[in-house]
């Protein structure tokens, strides 16, 4: 696996207002998307499995239950705004004297030591999908994660963070011998080594992903996805669960009316060039989402394509049931392509200091937009304001955006507009659909379809729910 595999802070996609720290230049240009035959294996030729029970047992296990929806409710409603999909883990920053040893073997053993003599708990964070849980809930979302956390402290310190959040776990833990293969079944760890920029994990170490024992999507996770409204899944559930289980969770949310968000991320140029089943699962993932996120880069990736406005229309005509493709522009903005219309954002002009967490907490926020129902260019904003506060502070994890640096932001309004881009972007669309800019004055379109949205009427839009959020979230702590 890829050295990124369990840094899910680092790999955040890039996102207004800062550039993605994941370098994407300089490598040969991936063919565009396959379109491979419909039929699904797992490795070694099993057929699609059906879905088992999973067996939960143990004090962490029955924390790890605390809140989660149950199936048969009395109504059948979906009680649960958001849920995640895997990508949990615990960061560990350290600074170290020296680069851990090249050779692969001395390599795995200096993590090993490093896991078996846990650090001061103040060098800790939640990691992964736990950064977009905690912004979606700073929005006042009812969120819960979807995914294997084991019961060493490391777990532990995991279940009662998401705890203190008001963020439900539901685990995938099933009938095995846990005995069999102790460390298969423990928590993943990222190891941040911030003097040298090196992140590490031990499913760098293998070529099955980090929890090869989930052969097939558990019950409990079936009847949290079918209480859900979204089903949240990223290019880095690839490292820890074989592509059919992702692409059963996919089929799990059609079948139960749960829109679905996909994000390849920089997995998705490699998944592109993977295995059959990771390139089928791959494109079933950005035909039968509804909402595809990705940055410019990564677009350009699946496409081929170097004009985003154009890469996502691309992308919105291969899908079967994609309604939105989000662009993530880094500084520059953000752009939506629907089927009828185009609307772009810039971004918020800010002191940057860290862009960790920045691609998560801009995700929360077109998840708030989407359950909401609110105008493309509101969610964009809106998007762009809880990226830019996750930038202003340091870290991710539970340093992400707070709601009430979003509204200040949002109250500032002040953008970093580029004319010429947008222009740019806009011209090379030859289809004739309503094109939308968000603006920092009203003023006349370049064009006769060009509207130009004054930002004082969004942020007027949004801060009455904004405020409410915030009023209520106070009450309950």
């Amino acid at each position: 696996m890829a050295l990124q595999t369990l840094d899910p802070h680092r790999h955040a996609a890039a996102v207004s207002p800062a550039p993605s720290s994941v370098p994407r230049r300089g490598y040969p240009l991936p063919q565009p998307l396959l379109h491979l035959p419909p039929s699904r294996s797992l490795a070694g030729g099993a057929a699609r499995p059906r879905a088992v029970a999973a067996a939960v047992s143990g004090a962490v296990n029955e924390a790890r239950r605390r809140g989660a929806p149950q199936e048969g409710g009395e109504d059948g409603r979906k009680d649960t705004d958001l849920a995640t999909l895997g990508n949990l883990c615990v960061d560990v920053v350290l600074s170290v004297p020296q680069l851990p040893p090249a050779p692969r073997e001395e390599r795995k053993a200096y993590m090993e030591r490093l896991a078996a003599s846990p650090p001061d708990q103040k060098f800790w964070e939640a990691g992964g999908n736990c950064n977009l849980a905690f912004a979606a809930a700073r929005l006042g979302l009812s969120c819960s994660t979807l995914g294997h956390v084991g019961e060493e402290i490391y777990g532990k310190f995991l279940l009662d963070v998401l705890q203190a959040e008001g963020i439900s776990v539901v685990g995938m833990l099933e009938n095995a011998n846990a005995a069999a293969c102790r460390q298969a079944y423990e928590t993943l760890l990222c190891w941040v080594l911030c003097c040298f920029l090196c992140n590490a994990s031990r499913a760098d170490f293998s070529e099955e992903p980090a929890f090869s024992w989930i052969r097939k999507l558990p019950a409990d996770i079936r009847t949290a996805i079918h209480h859900s409204k979204i089903l949240f899944c990223n290019g880095y559930a690839f490292d820890e669960f074989f592509p059919d289980v992702i692409a059963s969770s996919i089929d799990c949310a059609i079948d139960s009316g749960t829109a679905v968000f996909f994000d390849p991320g920089p997995r998705g140029k490699s998944l592109l060039h993977g295995t059959l089943d990771e390139q089928r699962a791959l494109e079933h993932a950005l035909r039968l989402s509804d909402v595809l996120l990705l940055t410019s880069d990564e677009a350009e990736a699946l496409t081929n394509i170097r004009n985003p406005v154009q890469a996502g229309q691309e992308l919105l005509k291969r899908g079967i049931r994609t309604k939105q493709v989000v662009i993530k522009m880094g500084s520059k903005g953000s752009i939506m392509v629907t089927k009828n219309t185009i609307s772009c954002a810039p971004a918020f002009k800010i002191d940057v200091v860290d862009t960790v967490g920045c691609g998560d907490s801009f995700t929360a926020a077109i998840a708030f937009g989407f359950l909401h129902d609110l105008p493309a260019v509101n969610t964009l904003t809106l998007a762009n304001a809880v990226g830019a506060a996750t930038a202003t502070g340091c870290g991710a994890g539970r340093n992400v955006a707070r709601l009430d640096k979003v509204l200040q932001l949002l109250r500032e309004a002040d953008l970093n507009e580029e004319d010429t881009l947008w222009t740019e972007l806009i011209e090379g669309n030859s289809l004739c659909i309503e094109v939308s800019i968000l603006s920092g004055m009203a003023r006349n379109g370049f064009s006769e379809r060009i509207v130009h949205v004054p930002v004082t009427k969004v942020v007027s839009d949004l801060l009455p729910m904004l405020e409410a959020v915030l009023e209520r979230n106070a009450v309950q702590a």
